[in-house]
Parts: structure tokens; C-alpha cells; sequence
């Protein structure tokens, strides 16, 4: 159920709401549907992909399939979405549409109240400070098929691995297919952060001294960069490897981001 402020007539940008009717479960086709006014009024924002992100800067790529009655999320995708947020009878999902193929998925409880951080199935015994997860690179030879949640480990004193230890730093457990790299809104808080425009180059450096070309992005008020996927191939990063990002400033901006791999 969805709290009265959040009505869609309420809302700025295009959105739809999800909720179960009696004798549907979150992995019923029906759930994977696309309305077909939002289809008509979207044009052709999305065809073959979406991507769907949650307020803890999680996302997953959904690819999408055409059929005489209507415009699906691909089984397999949206049922990955369905359990790693431990989708529950009475959720209410409210979609909204932000730029292109991207959306951002609000999840509401039964009394109204938000999901705002990621969900665990039983709590952590402990939660460390510099944790989030984001999807990972699909390798040629698949492997993604494994869950995020075994990644949650935290990384012993990450602050060894870091070139410059007041550097800003945080760490990335790869859950999933993804272009683009998030860098949560705490991290940017915690360090006071600034971010070039949109489009503005960037640098990832790789632990043997190469550095990949990248480029800010901002998604709904949510900072990231592009160029994470070659990042993710080119040092053979699979879904549950953990790594700890280092980031490089000019002042207080944000001009490279420093890849650290974990040693076995």
C-alpha cells in the first residue's frame, strides 16, 4: 500500500504501481507486463531493455520481449529482481520512469512504509560500514547465475588495500549485468563529494596500471559511472567477487576511481 504523499497524480515523472491480486504471486506473467497506456505513452523510450533501480542504488537489467498482448520482462530477469528483494504477498511496487530504459522501483510495505536499504533474509552479524552491492559484467563464458547475498562478506580492513589511505573508499560486492558503476548517497555524504556534469571523462585505474576510459552519469539524483562493464571483463570480475573502490579527487570532485582486487 502505497502512503497517501505518494499517489501518482503526485508524481513529476511517468509511473505505474504493481500489487498482487488473489491467486498471483510476484513470478506470475502477469507481474511482468508492461501496462500497455504506459507502452503507448513511452513511445520508443524502451524496446529491447530496461533497467530497474532501487533506492540503495541496486539495479538489474531486464531485457524485454514483444508478444500479442503486450510487452514483457524477460522470465529469468524479473524473477532474479523478485528475489533479491524478497518481494512479499502484500509489497506494492511503484515503477517510475526516470530517463530512457531506466526506472526506479520504490517498494512499500503492507503498513505503507518504505523499503529504503537492502533486504537480508535473516539479520547480518555484522554490517560493515563501507558495504554496498552493484551488478557485475556478464562474462562470454556466463556465470552469473549465483545469488549476490553470498557476497555480503566483509572485506577485512579495506583501508590496507587503498594507494592513498584519505581517500575516500568504499566497497563494491558484483551482483549482476550492469554498464555503470553507483556510488551510494552515504558514501558521497560521508566525504562531502562533488561530481562533474553528465558525460564529463573519467578514469578507472586497474591494478596493473592500466586505466579505462569512463564517463559521469547521473540517474534520478543517483551518481555513477559509465565504463564499469570493461572494467568488470577486463579484470575477470564474476557475480560475488568483491572489490574495493578508491576514489580519486580534484578538490572534492570525483575525477578517477581506483579498482583494488581482493587477495585470495
Amino acid at each position: 500500500m502505497l502512503p497517501e504523499s505518494e499517489n501518482l497524480e503526485n508524481l513529476s515523472n511517468p509511473s505505474f504501481i504493481k500489487s498482487l491480486s488473489i491467486g498471483q504471486n510476484w513470478k506470475s506473467k502477469s507481474m511482468r507486463i508492461f501496462p500497455e497506456e504506459f507502452v503507448r505513452s513511452a513511445g520508443e523510450a524502451f524496446v529491447h531493455r530496461v533497467v530497474l533501480s532501487v533506492l540503495w542504488n541496486n539495479s538489474w537489467q531486464c531485457w524485454l520481449q514483444q508478444e500479442k498482448n503486450g510487452l514483457f520482462m524477460v522470465e529469468e530477469d524479473w524473477d532474479e529482481f523478485v528475489d533479491d528483494n524478497l518481494l512479499d504477498t502484500d509489497d506494492t511496487l511503484l515503477f517510475t520512469h526516470q530517463d530512457t530504459m531506466y526506472f526506479q522501483v520504490r517498494i512499500f510495505k503492507k503498513d505503507g512504509n518504505e523499503i529504503t536499504s537492502v533486504p537480508l533474509e535473516g539479520e547480518p552479524e555484522t554490517q560493515p560500514f563501507h558495504q554496498e552491492t552493484t551488478p557485475a559484467y556478464a562474462s562470454a563464458n556466463g556465470g552469473t547465475s549465483s545469488r549476490a547475498r553470498k557476497g555480503y562478506a566483509h572485506v577485512e580492513n579495506p583501508k590496507r588495500y587503498l594507494l592513498n589511505p584519505r581517500n575516500p573508499y568504499f566497497e563494491k560486492t558484483l551482483t549482476k549485468t550492469n554498464i555503470v558503476l553507483y556510488v551510494n548517497t552515504w558514501v558521497i555524504e560521508e566525504y562531502d563529494l562533488e561530481f562533474s556534469p553528465p558525460n564529463t571523462h573519467m578514469y578507472f585505474l586497474l591494478p596493473d596500471g592500466e586505466k579505462l576510459d569512463g564517463y559521469t552519469k547521473d540517474y534520478g539524483g543517483s551518481h555513477s559511472f559509465l565504463g564499469w562493464a570493461a572494467v568488470c571483463e577486463r579484470c575477470n570480475l564474476r557475480t560475488g567477487d568483491t572489490v574495493v573502490c578508491e576514489l580519486e579527487l580534484s578538490g572534492r570532485v570525483v575525477s578517477a576511481v581506483r579498482v583494488h582486487l581482493l587477495d585470495e
